[in-house]
């Protein structure tokens, strides 16, 4: 089964950065390659849906954003490594959330904004916690 583990979450103030890590595993009882994903990030706030956030095409190096993270956020793949990172910027209190990396084989199942279940992917990682103070 593959499995995604989320890391680089913190406590970060208002206008600072941090950087996140998905590090995915376990691609050789799904059949599939981690070029064959579409990886990224969900976010949630407490009391509110969850929300696409970015998220990469591996095989082509294409990216996707949220309109409320453009700019701010970078998304990147280390496919030596199986790792997909997002890099923060510029980040608020609004950006407070648990951000969950996920993957589909099929990135037309993306949605990038708020949205309701279901979100359309084939695995999850169990969340890692970004707090922004102001």
């Amino acid at each position: 089964e593959v499995q995604l583990v989320e890391s680089g979450g913190g406590l970060v103030q208002a206008g600072g950065s941090l950087r996140l890590s998905c590090q995915a595993s376990g691609f050789t009882f799904d059949g599939f390659s981690f070029d064959d994903y579409a990886i990224g990030w969900w976010r949630q706030a407490p009391g509110k849906g969850r929300e696409g956030v970015s998220c990469i095409n591996i095989a082509d190096g294409d990216t996707y954003y949220a309109h409320s993270v453009k700019d701010r956020f970078t998304i990147s793949s280390d496919n030596a490594k199986n790792t997909v990172y997002l890099q923060m910027n510029r980040l608020s209190p609004d950006d407070t959330a648990v951000y969950y990396c996920a993957a589909t084989t099929d990135v037309r199942q993306w949605t990038l904004g708020p949205t309701e279940e279901p979100y359309g992917m084939d695995h999850w990682g169990k969340g890692t916690l970004v707090t922004v103070s102001s």
